[in-house]
């Protein structure tokens, strides 16, 4: 039998489960604790759908008593430390926010998903950080009835919803889904700034794939139990919650908890006392004569003997244990052997009352009461012997009685192999299959990348292909913008060619106007030198024939002086371009 919730965490059963120190996740459980034991307040409650078989325990589990610091004290110290960084009010930002940007618990327990986060994302971090903080106030439970009811509202809101599932919840904001899930769990945890759980894991938390235990976190069922509380239960994880009450705490390597030997789930030992499944029985390993102290599992409805799981506890622990913590455990074993009828039972339960009296007195320190149970184990261990084989009152057991007690042992050891078979059997199934499973992955991977490889290639032709293209079409660029570079040279050689016979056509065009101008001048210089001749002979006959008329003489001195002093001249250049060009 076990010790502790947390120290059979990821334990697989056996016929007899490990003693409190051998363990494998109690130093682990104990580490993830002190990550966030020194800021933060766990507050776990029933799930919203265990209304059977949950029971409030006489003396309340460690898991409904607050043992970290309070909500008023962490937002206390927060403010305290505002103020000292900066002079002007924290929640300035706030206060500029419009009644409909605004957003309450309520709504974020009654509206849709989207709508809350579309609203969350525009909304500064200082309000979001209110939110969760009006949240843990309300958790906190201070406050009265009047927050025990706005509780109970916020989650009947939540619980009575049918959108909430893991695929509406991926799309919430952060704040938003941490804000759901305190509200659906009760756990105060969720909501503390230095635990940042994934998205994924808050989510299956809400959903009751993941346990709520901050410091546990199984996927559930856990060990993919296939018992009635384990499948019907939802959030129940066997690793560290009682099967009665349904809550958690952090408490190991104590008597607090009761394990079963054949099943591994656990159970408080205050739960177990009320319901009665700590009470006399037939002997486990013999199974008949002389009675003793067991305990009967609920999950599994099978009994573990208790004398020799509490003797473990103090074997392994004990001498860790201070003052109190073994005043604590003492009053632990004292319940549960009070109605025992056992003489073994009876002593150790006269023992515990005694040391405990010497501690409260002084008597006795906390060094000297563990010596002093651990001697009284061993002189039990030394009496065992002695009353099994004389019986109750000295009496031999007959030869047929021995017989049949060995054949129950034998079976009994028979039927937990069979069931540690099973077990193993069942394991060697699930790695089987998970290694099938990573077979057709691997296989799928495989097939994956071959069609990569085989895209790859076409591609790679593809762009060989284009390339090619790229190329002939850069030649042929090439080739007709040679072509045109010639065509653009033939074109200046031609534009020349043209200009040098323009030029020559305009000096041979100026040329012969000018030889028909100056032949024509010679033909009217003849024509008026024939002209003054006749003139003047005339003249000469009218000289000597009559008188002269003066104005005509003068008109025809004229005329000699020009046929006389010269040929006319021209003011056409050779290369002049004449605005009257006419064919000669």
């Amino acid at each position: 039998m076990g010790t502790s919730s947390g120290s059979n965490i990821n334990q697989q059963p056996s016929s007899r489960m490990l003693p409190p120190r051998q363990q494998p996740r109690a130093g682990g459980l104990q580490t993830s604790l002190s990550l966030v034991s020194s800021d933060a307040r766990l507050s776990p409650e029933d799930p919203r759908s265990n209304s059977d078989h949950i029971h409030e325990s006489p003396t309340e589990s460690a898991s409904s008593r607050e043992t970290w610091p309070t909500a008023e004290a962490i937002m206390a110290k927060k403010m305290e430390n505002g103020k000292v960084e900066n002079d002007f009010p924290e929640q300035s930002v706030i206060r500029r926010l419009s009644s409909a940007d605004k957003i309450s618990l309520r709504d974020i327990a009654r509206e849709r998903v989207d709508i809350v986060c579309e609203k969350m994302n525009h909304l500064p971090d200082e309000f979001l950080e209110e939110l969760k903080n009006n949240l843990r106030a309300i958790l906190d439970g201070n406050g009265g009835s009047q927050q025990r009811e706005e509780f109970f509202i916020l989650q009947k809101f939540v619980q009575s919803r049918t959108d909430l599932t893991a695929k509406t919840l991926i799309r919430a904001h952060r704040v938003q889904l941490e804000i759901l899930v305190a509200i659906n769990t009760g756990i105060l945890a969720f909501l503390h700034p230095n635990i940042s759980l994934s998205q994924t894991s808050l989510i299956e938390v809400f959903v009751y794939k993941r346990c709520r235990n901050i410091a546990c976190q199984n996927q559930i069922p856990a060990d993919d139990c296939t018992c009635e509380i384990c499948t019907k239960r939802n959030g129940f994880c066997n690793l560290c919650m009682c099967v009665i009450c349904n809550k958690f705490d952090f408490e190991v390597n104590t008597c607090r908890w009761v394990g079963c030997d054949l099943c591994s789930h656990w159970t408080h030992t205050d739960c177990a006392i009320r319901d009665g499944l700590i009470c006399m029985g037939a002997s486990v390993k013999s199974g008949a004569g002389p009675t003793e102290m067991l305990f009967r599992c609920r999950a599994c409805n099978r009994t573990s003997e208790l004398l020799g799981w509490v003797k473990d506890v103090f074997q392994h622990c004990a001498p860790a244990w201070e003052r109190e913590a073994l005043m604590r455990e003492l009053d632990f074993v004292s319940r549960i052997f009070r109605g025992s009828e056992d003489p073994r039972g009876q002593k150790l339960f006269w023992k515990c009352e005694e040391l405990k009296e010497k501690i409260k007195n002084g008597v006795a320190d906390s060094t000297a009461a563990c010596r002093a149970i651990l001697m009284f184990f061993q002189e039990l261990e030394v009496d065992s012997p002695k009353s099994l084989e004389n019986g109750e009152g000295g009496r031999l057991i007959a030869p047929q009685e021995a017989c049949n007690r060995i054949a129950e042992v034998v079976q009994e050891a028979i039927r937990k192999m069979e069931m540690v078979a099973d077990e193993k059997m069942r394991m060697y199934k699930k790695a089987r299959m998970a290694v099938e499973a990573c077979d057709r992955e691997l296989q799928d991977k495989a097939r994956e990348v071959q069609e990569l490889k085989l895209e790859r290639q076409k591609k790679k032709q593809q762009v060989e292909e284009l390339e090619k293209i790229v190329r002939l079409k850069n030649a042929e660029a090439d080739m007709f913008q040679l072509k045109a570079n010639e065509a653009k040279r033939e074109a200046d050689r031609l534009q020349r060619i043209a200009l040098a016979k323009s030029d020559k056509s305009e000096e041979e065009y100026a040329s012969s106007y000018l030889k028909q101008r100056l032949s024509e001048a010679e033909a009217e210089k003849q024509y008026l030198f024939e002209k003054i001749k006749l003139q003047e002979s005339s003249r000469v006959s009218q000289n000597s024939g009559g008188s002269v008329d003066p104005s005509q003489m003068l008109m025809y001195s004229k005329m000699h002086d020009l046929l006389y002093s010269g040929a006319p001249k021209t003011d056409c250049l050779p290369n002049e371009r004449h605005p009257f060009r006419k064919n000669p």
